[in-house]
């Protein structure tokens, strides 16, 4: 077994390979055959090919030069202005050393800046824009300032959905002569959420314990509760068995190690494969949220998981 990072050694290398996102590859693949780009903004969650694009554009725009026209900086480590001013600056001012005229710099977690590095660099990009252009990557763009989200070509990048995670897992699975369960596909996306990051890590962590990738196994690595045990949970407290409901939950708390929260979002996802009326459905997602935010807050764990119960148990007798 390859003791390499996978998601390093699966990362895409060129616009064919990148998933998902067919609309931003298709508009951004016409901008990079011009060889003249403009500003670019990325913004969407995690895992969904921000920084692969990034590094493909410039491959595709450099070739075998693209280091020496590249500079990458990770915002979230270098927050301050000095680093825009003076490392970001200086990078902007030289000359490229290729036929495109110029360089590229790309801001990961640029949402992290600090408005006044922000302000700075605002300026910068406009001062340099025939020497440099930037790529911006963030989560969420409303932390990025309107001066420079203008400045830019926005692209919105989507969470993966099932298909795209199936076609990379079985790719990987080819490749390093993984024996793959249609169920344990079903596991791994659902514990990603879509985050195509987390599917690699997840598909690696796994594949080191067992080259027979099973549902049991990636539940297992994953710490999460199992469906069919808050299955259970909500049954008994559906039916009006609120102690056998506290006692089932107890134990998966303890045994399998697994916080509030994550049992939260767990009973949030189960909600709605009971077999109840969908006004129910609705009112006990309510409910769920409602203690979510308190779990937040800080409130103590157990107690509201208890609460939450009795919604259930008073909702299976019609009290809700």
């Amino acid at each position: 077994m390859s003791s390499e990072i996978w998601t390093e050694k699966y990362r895409p290398q060129d616009f064919t390979e990148l998933v998902g996102q067919e609309e931003i590859i298709k508009r951004v693949k016409n901008l990079t055959n011009s060889l003249n780009i403009p500003h670019l903004l990325f913004a969407g969650p995690a895992g969904t090919g921000k920084s692969s694009l990034a590094l493909i554009i410039v491959k595709q725009l450099f070739g075998e030069k693209w280091r020496e026209n590249y500079l990458e900086l990770n915002a979230s480590d270098t927050r301050g202005i000095d680093v825009i001013r003076q490392q970001v600056k200086n990078f902007a001012r030289t000359k490229s050393l290729s036929q495109v005229p110029f360089k590229v710099i790309f801001l990961d977690e640029a949402d992290a800046l600090t408005r006044e590095a922000q302000q700075a660099l605002r300026r910068t990009m406009e001062n340099y824009t025939k020497t440099c252009r930037f790529i911006l990557s963030c989560n969420y763009s409303s932390k990025i300032i309107d001066p420079i989200q203008s400045r830019c070509a926005l692209f919105r990048f989507k969470l993966l959905e099932k298909k795209h995670v199936d076609k990379i897992i079985k790719r990987i699975a080819e490749s390093e002569n993984l024996e793959i369960e249609p169920e344990s596909i079903q596991a791994l996306y659902e514990a990603s959420e879509g985050d195509c990051r987390r599917v690699i890590n997840l598909l690696q962590a796994t594949s080191s314990i067992s080259p027979k990738i099973t549902a049991e196994l990636v539940n297992t690595v994953t710490a999460q509760a199992k469906p069919s045990d808050i299955k259970i949970v909500l049954e008994y407290a559906l039916s009006g068995d609120f102690i056998s409901a506290r006692e089932k939950l107890l134990d998966i708390m303890l045994k399998e190690s697994i916080s509030g929260q994550d049992i939260i979002k767990a009973i949030q996802k189960e909600i709605w494969n009971l077999n109840i009326e969908p006004e129910l459905k609705v009112k006990l997602t309510e409910k769920t949220g409602e203690i979510e935010f308190r779990l937040v807050e800080g409130s103590d764990e157990f107690i509201q998981l208890e609460s939450l119960l009795s919604s259930f148990v008073l909702a299976g007798l019609g009290k809700a």
